[in-house]
């Protein structure tokens, strides 16, 4: 794990000092090494997070044996060892995943990324033929940003490093900010900086001298397997198989492996494995709380019992996360309406010794946890309803009772709706600010309130997604939408801004394509999440399967009333004044949640001062 950068430029030399300045700006990725190499337009940075291999030797940007190829790496391939038995005529140097990635690429070219498994972003320099080639995981968790003109492209695993270089303007790159107050992050290719994109999850990307090429190696809506809805045992039986080969590839490491361990149904499944995996004791870090009310502390001590884990209680008080609160913005290299519970708890466990933790991240998403799943297939059964004409569903929808925002707003959106398509329904139920209240408060549209078209179109661009059961498409939708862009962009940049190495075996690729072949019939939650459980049976204790859902509910209402009402206060009037807001709505809108009006909520507000802290800590103009 670590932080990636580099320049190309075309028609000259690399300035000095440039490459050093980007890979300092992330710092905190890597604190275990920083090194560069140079060669007239072509820099490369690194940020070394020892995992892998740790001695010297591995550090990188490393340079194959025959001095060719020079490869910047972030991220881990879990099963480096397997790929290196299929390249026995390379002569290795190190123990470490880094080499066996650039042996690969020597030998097949981009179709190296079919071997590999794991979380990735990488580039290549091929010195001979000039070539630059980049690419990035499956399913997005390493990310990867650029900036390409016509002279030249910068690439980082960060923004802050990409405007380091003083090459990239400081500029909002306002056709995103929809995105982002619809949805609380930004949506690839996009970032909220002109001219700066994201590589997309299963995307490579070739330059050779002027041309440009690009492809997507690996869809996740794509129906890999085939699977047989009558035979449950079976299904059953390959879950539980590809759950603990997953768990196995991430335990793999030249340190110390934890696990958070919240006591919920995902954590526990990833804990249960590990202790089945591994003959050594699972390090397991609980986050405990002596308030009752959000304290889950019993839940996790029943599941390290049960496994005999070295298990270390962690206890904070609410207060800790206003503590941190300040750190946890400033470590925000793209704004995020979520992340700061994941900054407290990294820094946590990052202090109690761990440089690597597994998460139970994911399961909801691929296991439909979310009550989502089950709306999207009651609708799907009122299918009739989009047989009715438009126009008499909009009329309908103007004249029902309500409010235009929550509940009822949303199913009013879901009636002027085209269809019952997942690109038309999912974008709906995951707004954070609706499209009446984005029009309300901002100038960013006019008319009509703006459709959810950023998330409509990304689920489009994916087009086999229709060929999947019901359930798949839900998740597959959510690993497009809120998983890869707000879930798995904050775990990174939270985790790693306290040099931790978050790895989730849920967002595994053999175990993806598998589950999301699964029919509808057998992944049907009865209880929540009932197909894992099964699947894993009888590992996890009753207690923890049927407890009710509890998560991180801290008072953020109260607090943004209260402890924080001056800083949010101060960053709401500033961003009254930017010209793409309609300051006097937003300055009366914070005025009604203060006044305790039930209809705001807290996130909205916060998205607002989160965007303004970070375009004033990074001078965006």
């Amino acid at each position: 794990m670590c932080g990636i950068a580099g320049i190309l430029q075309f028609n000259s030399a690399v300035p000095s000092g440039m490459i050093r300045r980007m890979t300092e700006a992330m710092a905190h990725r890597g604190p275990d090494a920083m090194s560069f190499f140079e060669e007239g337009g072509l820099a490369f940075g690194h940020r070394r997070l020892s995992i892998i291999d740790l001695s010297t030797a591995a550090n990188q940007p490393f340079v194959d044996n025959t001095g060719r190829y020079v490869m910047v790496f972030n991220g881990e391939i879990y099963n480096y060892e397997e790929v290196k038995r299929m390249l026995p005529d390379y002569t290795f140097h190190t123990t470490s995943d880094t080499e066996v990635l650039l042996a690969a690429y020597m030998k097949w070219g981009e179709g190296c990324l079919e071997y590999m498994r794991g979380m990735f972003a990488f580039a290549i320099w091929d010195k001979k033929d000039r070539e630059l080639f980049l690419a990035r995981d499956r399913m997005g968790v390493k990310p990867l940003y650029y900036y390409q003109d016509g002279d030249r492209l910068i690439f980082a695993s960060e923004v802050r490093a990409i405007l380091s270089t003083g090459l990239v303007a400081r500029r909002l790159n306002q056709a995103a900010l929809l995105d982002y107050f619809s949805y609380q992050s930004v949506s690839s290719p996009q970032t909220l900086i002109e001219g700066v994109h994201q590589l997309e999850a299963g995307v490579w990307k070739k330059l050779t001298g002027n041309k440009t090429e690009s492809k997507r190696y690996w869809d996740v809506a794509k129906k890999a397997v085939d699977v047989d809805p009558a035979d449950g045992a079976g299904v059953k039986k390959q879950i539980k198989h590809l759950m603990l080969q997953s768990i196995r590839r991430r335990l793999v490491s030249d340190v110390p492996v934890g696990a958070f361990l919240s006591g919920g149904i995902d954590s526990s499944v990833v804990v249960g494995l590990m202790a089945e995996a591994d003959a050594a004791r699972p390090n397991t870090f609980n986050i405990a709380f002596e308030e009752k009310e959000f304290d889950e502390s019993h839940y996790a001590e029943v599941v390290a019992k049960k496994f005999n884990t070295n298990h270390t209680r962690l206890l904070l008080r609410p207060g800790n996360f206003l503590d941190e609160l300040q750190n946890a913005l400033d470590a925000m290299d793209t704004p995020s309406g979520d992340g700061v519970n994941t900054y407290v708890v990294s820094k946590a466990i990052r202090k109690s010794g761990m440089t690597v933790a597994l998460s139970g991240v994911g399961g909801d998403e691929l296991f439909a946890g979310y009550p989502f799943f089950n709306q999207y297939l009651g609708l799907k059964e009122k299918g009739f309803l989009w047989s009715i004409p438009s126009g008499i569903r909009k009329m309908a929808a103007g004249v029902m009772p309500g409010s235009s925002r929550g509940r009822s707003g949303r199913i009013k959106q879901l009636l002027r709706s085209p269809s019952s398509s997942i690109e038309d329904i999912y974008p709906v139920f995951r707004q954070l600010l609706s499209p009446l209240l984005v029009t309300e408060l901002t100038t960013l549209c006019s008319g009509e309130p703006p459709a959810t078209a950023v998330q409509q179109e990304l689920i489009k661009r994916h087009a086999c997604i229709a060929r999947l059961p019901l359930l798949s498409q839900v998740s597959v939708a959510e690993f497009l939408g809120y998983t890869q862009h707000t879930l798995l962009k904050d775990t990174d940049q939270m985790s790693m801004a306290v040099s931790l190495e978050v790895r989730e075996p849920f967002f595994d690729q053999d175990l993806v394509e598998f589950v999301l072949a699964v029919p509808d019939v057998l992944k049907r939650p009865v209880y929540p999440k009932s197909l894992l459980v099964e699947s894993v049976k009888p590992l996890l204790p009753d207690e923890v399967v049927h407890r009710k859902k509890q998560g991180f509910l801290f008072p953020w209402n109260v607090w943004l009333k209260n402890e924080l009402r001056a800083f949010c206060e101060e960053r709401i009037n500033n961003m009254a004044r930017r010209p793409f807001i309609d300051g006097a709505r937003l300055a009366a809108y914070w005025q009604k949640f203060l006044a305790g009006d039930e209809h705001i909520r807290w996130a909205e507000i916060w998205l607002f001062v989160v965007l303004e802290y970070w375009l004033e800590k990074n001078g965006i103009e």
